[in-house]
């Protein structure tokens, strides 16, 4: 049962993890707005091969929340 917790747990960060990094991510992407909770823009410095950090974190986190909920949801077979 504690298994089961701390999966949800990883999940519930992932998925918060997955939206904030999402929405900084199309901010800077597609809207480059310049105000608000920005990553450094695609070039610049601050930035990791090109792009924002934050592209990578939601990949990252993205990854994160698939690994926790291929367990959470896969059924028993016993």
């Amino acid at each position: 049962m504690k298994e089961r917790l701390a999966l949800k747990i990883i999940l519930a960060i992932a998925i918060f993890g997955v939206l904030f990094s999402g929405t900084l991510s199309y901010q800077e992407l597609f809207l480059s707005t310049g105000g608000g909770l920005t990553c450094p823009a695609v070039g610049k410095p601050g930035t990791l091969f090109g792009y924002p950090a934050c592209v990578y974190g939601f990949f990252m986190y993205l990854i994160l929340a698939i690994l926790a909920a291929i367990p959470l949801f896969k059924k028993k077979t016993n």
